[in-house]
């Protein structure tokens, strides 16, 4: 920023430079001389007195009268060294013209005390700008955040219903294996507590929830249920938000993998893509999605899915990308895709 506001001096005094040259106001040399011997203390008064007397403020400008006064101070002092050594400048290389070609003395203090004044009005707004968009980016960040963390407390009870509904008819049937997945549901809202804490996770931490996940419902379906998941070790420590993946892997089990017989198997995939994009995939070779999903889908999806969408966009903006179609080998096929490194 100093160096910043000091070629922005520099530019102004040349440009008082060239009108004064232009009005006949002296030689070209004398006029530069006088500019920049002017100018320039003047900025660097303004500029090491702001920093100095701001220092700790949110706006990087002195409050109240110590503001006036020290532009006041910063045009005194420049004027004065600068007069003096345009004096000895201009005795120094044209001692004929001492005092007959020099500029006014009311003109360049005129010149002096407008552009100080505009420059220290332009340097206070751009800091105030810059100060209110910084405010502006955190309001809208904290908004993501507390976004975020409100669709999380609506999936987290709408997955465990769903558990506990299971839970419920396995009770009737299978005392030990219910016993068995209450244990799996216990460890793994443990798991989730941290998570939901903090707002993200790693993948590795999302893949480990979809583990539990799906042990949890292995039990209740039993070997009709088969999955495989695929994390690369470089994007475990990728940053998501928690129970990105489980509504995906729930709607694939709900409506692709229970209404058959043979049941069927999951895959969920992380993969790098192009280098600065993450790719998530959750695919099945279920039924598919019955039409009265697949029009949801269209009009944005069930409330899991919504869900998804909302959460990504929450994150990451226009930046992420949410597919859901129906997949070449039979089955459907989620895809998520979000910037390998992004704002959090």
């Amino acid at each position: 920023m100093l160096l910043h506001h000091g070629a922005v001096t520099t530019l102004v005094c040349l440009l008082i430079t060239l009108a004064l040259t232009l009005m006949g106001q002296g030689s070209w040399d004398v006029n530069l001389v006088y500019s920049l011997a002017i100018g320039l203390p003047s900025w660097l008064t303004i500029e090491l007195g702001r920093m100095l007397l701001s220092r700790g403020n949110d706006i990087p400008w002195p409050p109240g009268w110590r503001g006036v006064a020290l532009v006041v101070a910063g045009v005194l002092i420049g004027f004065g060294l600068g007069n003096l050594i345009g004096q000895r400048y201009q005795a120094y290389m044209y001692p004929g013209q001492l005092g007959t070609k020099a500029p006014a003395l009311l003109f360049p203090m005129l010149i002096t005390i407008v552009s100080s004044a505009l420059m220290s009005t332009m340097f206070y707004l751009v800091g105030k700008a810059r100060h209110l968009q910084m405010q502006a980016e955190q309001s809208q960040r904290q908004a993501a955040e507390a976004h975020l963390k409100l669709l999380q407390a609506q999936l987290e009870p709408h997955m465990l219903f769903n558990t506990l509904a299971n839970l419920r008819v396995l009770i009737s049937i299978d005392a030990p294996r219910a016993e068995q997945m209450l244990d799996h549901l216990i460890d793994y809202l443990r798991a989730t507590l941290s998570g939901s804490r903090s707002g993200t996770h790693s993948l590795e931490a999302e893949f480990a929830l979809l583990t539990d996940y799906l042990a949890l419902m292995q039990i209740r379906m039993g070997e009709r249920l088969r999955y495989v998941l695929n994390l690369p070790a470089e994007l475990a420590h990728v940053p998501v938000p928690p129970l990105l993946l489980q509504p995906l892997v729930e709607n694939c089990i709900r409506h692709g993998l229970e209404p058959q017989l043979e049941g069927g198997c999951i895959e969920v995939c992380a993969s790098l893509l192009n280098d600065d994009q993450v790719l998530l995939t959750v695919s099945d070779n279920g039924r598919g999605l019955p039409p009265d999903l697949q029009a949801s889908t269209r009009s944005g999806g069930g409330f899991g899915l919504q869900q998804v969408r909302e959460r990504l966009s929450s994150r990451y903006g226009i930046a992420a990308t949410f597919s859901l179609m129906a997949d070449d080998a039979g089955g459907t096929k989620a895809s998520i895709v979000f910037p390998l490194k992004s704002a959090p």
